[in-house]
């Protein structure tokens, strides 16, 4: 993130500038000053607005919004909604998310989707049948990835409005060393920008009249964990590669691959760490990769058969696996170890989870249709914070 105070003493310098030029400055140097001083203020601000949402970000959470979340129901909201209009809370809810914004359907907060992280706690066969009440027990969930880089320290940004620009930090002012009574070399900070703006990513989903109008236990759950597994989905594959139609680009998108040619895990594993290190790049790290390549890490064995730690393995950094990491589709395909400094990749939200109910679709068998729709953008604001290798 740009040193805000940097930035302001930059611009105090080129105050002082101006007020050395008199009362009757050169034209070009006054406007050249100006145009500085303009684009300087534009930097404090863009700054200024980040350090605020990642303040907010690592703040402890507000619990009456906790509250407000869990209490706000996701099946009620979507039984109103066909009925003709919402009430209460869920009412008040897509209100408040969905102003000035265009809404086709009802807005359901992105922490009901995928702030929940409870457990299913009945089920459902493939047409909801057996969701409907008579002293069902627990349910046995099918498998679903997890927004895995969030679990890792991604940036979350919500609430966003128009696109957003942040500001990055290219090169900083350098220190000098002069001799007695000399003047020092002037050096100005340098900037580029990471870019967010809003892309949708969607699904859909399908309920039977039966499972709308009987199931007594099943459906909040069913609809908050079925949404969160459509779109977190795609959120995160995006994130650690996108690349595709109308998708961001990605971790493996973007960066070009560790050139090590080390063969042992633990060995590519402290390159990998290495290539941060070198970058003198900070901030919570840890290594991404999938469920194939964990399975292989712990059948590593040492010369007296004994079963190494992957903490060990790993030189003790956090490690998560996730279905969403692709192999890179060589021949033998390899799997992908990304090690990353993660608050550097952002996820961006420009609403809540949009949710439109059909009845019309599947009008003759009384079913009804969801289509979930979500405004959101992925960006890396550091390549050098991230490094990868097939393996």
């Amino acid at each position: 993130m740009p040193n805000i105070n940097s930035l302001r003493e930059t611009r105090a310098s080129k105050i002082t500038a101006l007020r050395a030029l008199g009362d009757t400055p050169d034209a070009t140097k006054f406007d050249a000053l100006e145009t500085e001083v303009r684009a300087l203020d534009t930097q404090i601000k863009n700054a200024a607005t980040l350090a605020e949402f990642e303040r907010q970000a690592d703040a402890a959470p507000d619990t009456r919004l906790d509250a407000e979340v869990r209490e706000f129901s996701v099946a009620k909201a979507i039984r109103e909604s066909v009925a003709g209009g919402l009430t209460g809370r869920e009412a008040e809810v897509s209100a408040e998310l969905g102003k000035g914004r265009e809404v086709r359907g009802i807005m359901v907060p992105t922490a009901a989707i995928f702030g929940e992280q409870r457990a299913m706690t009945v089920g459902t066969a493939a047409n909801g049948g057996n969701t409907v009440a008579t002293n069902l027990g627990g349910l046995i969930d099918r498998l679903r990835p997890v927004l895995a880089v969030q679990g890792l320290g991604a940036t979350v940004i919500s609430g966003l409005v128009g696109n957003l620009d942040l500001p990055r930090l290219t090169s900083g002012p350098q220190a000098y060393w002069i001799s007695e009574d000399a003047a020092t070399t002037a050096s100005d900070s340098h900037f580029d920008k990471v870019s967010l703006t809003p892309r949708t990513v969607s699904g859909e989903m399908y309920m039977s009249r039966r499972l709308t109008l009987q199931s007594g236990v099943a459906i909040e759950n069913l609809l908050r964990n079925d949404l969160a597994f459509v779109l977190a989905q795609a959120l995160d594959s995006a994130a650690i590669q996108g690349g595709g139609s109308n998708e961001p680009d990605g971790i493996l998108e973007t960066i070009t691959a560790n050139a090590t040619s080390e063969t042992e895990l633990s060995d590519i594993a402290a390159d990998l760490i290495a290539a941060l290190e070198i970058d003198d790049v900070s901030g919570s790290t840890g290594f991404l990769t999938s469920p194939k390549l964990l399975a292989t890490v712990r059948k590593v064995k040492d010369d007296n058969n004994r079963i190494i730690p992957v903490s060990d393995i790993f030189h003790g950094e956090k490690v998560v696996s996730s279905n969403n990491v692709p192999d890179d589709a060589g021949s033998p395909a390899k799997e992908h170890l990304i090690y990353g400094a993660w608050s550097n990749l952002v996820i961006g939200y420009w609403s809540g989870v949009d949710i439109l109910a059909n009845p019309y679709s599947d009008a003759s068998k009384g079913g009804l249709r969801l289509h979930a729709f979500l405004d959101a953008d992925i960006a890396i604001r550091h390549p050098e914070a991230f490094s990868y290798k097939a393996v």
